[in-house]
């Protein structure tokens, strides 16, 4: 375990493991970190496999510095940043897993010197969009009012989406603005995932102009994708974007 301080001042804990390059860099979602059951299996897997791996945890996430509703998508994408320029030799493979996938995205598209390939997993593009058009008018005036909206969450904490949070997710958005990636990508989605309906995953696919891009639909798999066969798969994603990228 390290610590890096971002240009931003920020100070995030990450886990490096020495290896082969390009390297894979997982990227958490919404509220999770860096001990969730992917990002530690697939240390595990890069080890054996003799790849470079890394994984941390977001600022306000995990054992970071800052409060969650401190931050938003921006903040993130700059902690992602971070990493991969002072903790990576050369492009990365990126798994995004959720939220992850959405950042993921934004640096493939701001800065492809930084990427080789993606993974995504459950992927979550502009879900904060997505989630203050399914607001009603009262809940985006108690926004407005008390800067956030709190709601059950099924993996345990309460969401917390923040007024700050909802303006920079619109401003960081990848579905409404051209998204040309040159390089492999390879996108898994659950159909019974409750948070991130299968047919944001098939927008994301028909909106990317990529000459290398595929979505896998894996039947009665739900958002945290993190069963035995989803591990599985998983792998299997990331040694095609190897295979791809001729490493």
């Amino acid at each position: 375990m390290d610590t890096l301080t971002t240009p931003q001042g920020r100070q995030l804990i990450y886990n490096k493991t020495p290896g082969r390059t390009p390297g894979i860099v997982f990227l958490g979602g919404y509220m999770s970190d860096r001990s969730g059951s992917k990002a530690v299996h697939l240390e595990s897997w890069a080890q054996l496999q003799g790849y470079a791996y890394v994984r941390f945890d977001y600022s306000g996430h995990g054992e970071s510095s800052g409060r969650f509703e401190d931050g938003a998508i921006g903040d993130w994408y700059e902690d992602a940043l971070a990493i991969l320029e002072s903790c990576c030799e050369g492009p990365q493979i990126l798994v995004g897993s959720s939220m992850g996938g959405w950042i993921a995205l934004l640096i493939a598209r701001e800065r492809v010197d930084l990427v080789s390939g993606l993974v995504t997993i459950a992927v979550a593009p502009d879900f904060t969009t997505m989630k203050w058009d399914s607001l009603s008018n009262d809940q985006k005036n108690a926004v407005a009012q008390y800067g956030h909206h709190r709601e059950p969450s099924a993996y345990g904490t309460d969401y917390i989406f923040t007024k700050r949070l909802f303006e920079d997710g619109m401003a960081r958005s990848v579905l409404n603005h051209p998204l040309c990636l040159n390089m492999p990508i390879r996108m898994l989605q659950g159909t019974e995932d409750k948070a991130v309906p299968t047919e944001v995953a098939l927008r994301l696919l028909a909106h990317i102009e990529c000459p290398d891009a595929s979505l896998e639909l894996v039947k009665s798999k739900d958002h945290s994708f993190s069963d035995s066969e989803c591990l599985t798969r998983i792998e299997t994603k990331i040694s095609e974007v190897q295979e791809r990228i001729g490493h």
